[in-house]
């Protein structure tokens, strides 16, 4: 496996690989890997025949008072894993590299709407970041294909504009969400919780099913979203949102016979969800089909 930071080290080897024929699978990570990361990695290795995981953590990508600082980074380890899974080569570029004028003299990438609205309204800077750090890496690795969790939903439909808009020759592959055994969705950010909120962590996951129970049921999508809200707030967690979308454009759903009615066809709906439980905040989605 090889390891580089330098762009010009990553261009020279992925030019000799196209030379070769091979094609060029990419998995942006920030590191603290565990096994929602390495699923995408298999995922890649179906893909294509090289793959290459880069290793950042973006600073754009937090707002002043986030865990920037102390968010967690264990280069090491995650190498030994990427090696174990035959990862050809790892981009560990630093600031210098990604934000050579420093990142508030950086060109940026804000995509419209999609980065505004659910997620965006907590954190209104997260999808700028994003979306830059992810354009700048596509220059870079100039893959063919680059996986990214579902789990962050929103961020997966946001690439996907990203890539649209710019017409870039780049196929974007979700990857499902791996969960713990008790249902809590895989995250670096789990590291945080102490063994009380691990505990009642797994409510959130919980939670997402009864919204969509409620909904299956023809409860209002109203109740079911202030009985969820209510589920949460009961076992600690502080809730910035339980929100029934639209898959294809995050569109609010607020009459699910009415998006039924649309297509004979069956219509995908996702709840999105974020929630603080002590200084922790957790994301997580449910898709389902009505």
């Amino acid at each position: 496996m090889i390891v580089y930071d330098k762009v010009e080290q990553l261009r020279l080897q992925i030019k000799q690989w196209r030379e070769n024929g091979d094609t060029i699978a990419f998995v942006p990570t920030m590191g603290n890997l565990h096994a929602g990361h390495l699923s995408l990695v298999e995922i890649a290795k179906i893909k294509a025949t090289r793959v290459v995981v880069s290793i950042y953590v973006n600073p754009l990508q937090f707002s002043p008072g986030e865990d920037f600082e102390s968010y967690p980074r264990t280069l090491g380890a995650d190498l030994n894993q990427l090696e174990a899974l035959g990862v050809d080569l790892v981009f560990t570029p630093d600031n210098s590299v990604i934000y050579p004028e420093g990142e508030q003299r950086s060109a940026f990438v804000d995509v419209p709407v999609l980065s505004h609205i659910i997620e965006g309204e907590f954190r209104p800077d997260f999808f700028k970041g994003v979306a830059t750090v992810v354009l700048k890496l596509f220059n870079m690795v100039q893959p063919d294909i680059a996986v990214f969790g579902e789990k962050d939903f929103q961020q997966l439909l946001i690439i996907k504009q990203l890539v649209q808009d710019f017409n870039l020759p780049i196929t974007i592959v979700g990857g499902e969400t791996k969960r713990e055994a008790d249902g809590l969705a895989m995250s670096s950010r789990n590291n945080y919780l102490s063994a009380s909120e691990r505990d009642e962590s797994k409510v959130l996951a919980e939670t997402l099913q009864i919204f969509r129970n409620h909904i299956e049921q023809e409860i209002s999508i109203k109740q079911a979203e202030s009985s969820c809200i209510e589920t949460l707030e009961n076992h600690g967690f502080l809730v910035d949102y339980v929100t029934l979308r639209e898959t294809s454009n995050l569109d609010l759903v607020s009459d699910v016979q009415a998006v039924s009615n649309r297509s004979e066809d069956k219509n995908e709906m996702i709840i999105l969800a974020a929630a603080k439980i002590g200084q922790t905040r957790l994301i997580d989605n449910l898709k389902f089909t009505i």
